[in-house]
């Protein structure tokens, strides 16, 4: 037997709401975090990886300590995280001219190529999502984005 049809993403019959746009949003923001990809030659990269590098990549060195609070994770895990852009050559590692407590991350020339590709595919899909929806529905878009963020963080 069919369920009812609901607005909500998850009814009481405990539906998870892959039906609902909703459920599917999320489900595919899942897959996209998962698949690793190539961005501008370089890779395969996973989601994390990039996001390290385009967190390093809005500054032209950040220190680990920035970068970690930045992305919302330990400094050791972003130590880990370095070590493995290290081993692919994207990132590098330098002391601080000041302090020798603490490490300055910058991206090599890879990791610029890397983080430069991924800018112009989130520029890219920007684009094409601002043709189909206009300046109308765009702000109507971001306004339901930041709702939706709101709410995931009650």
């Amino acid at each position: 037997m069919k369920k009812p049809h609901t607005d909500l993403p998850y009814d009481k019959q405990g539906d998870r709401g892959e039906g609902h746009p909703l459920g599917r949003l999320i489900l595919e923001i899942r897959r996209l975090e998962r698949d690793p990809r190539h961005y501008g030659g370089v890779g395969p990269l996973t989601p994390t990886e990039i996001h390290t590098i385009d967190a390093i990549g809005r500054e032209e060195g950040i220190l680990m300590s920035e970068l970690a609070a930045r992305l919302g994770i330990t400094k050791g895990a972003a130590s880990q995280m370095i070590g493995r852009l290290e081993a692919k050559a994207l990132v590098r590692r330098t002391p601080h001219p000041s302090d020798s407590r603490s490490v300055i991350v910058s991206l090599e020339e890879q990791g610029k190529v890397a983080h430069k590709a991924h800018e112009e595919l989130h520029r890219s899909f920007y684009d094409q999502l601002r043709s189909e929806l206009g300046a109308e529905g765009i702000r109507t878009f971001e306004e339901g984005i930041e709702k939706f963020i709101y709410f995931l963080r009650k």
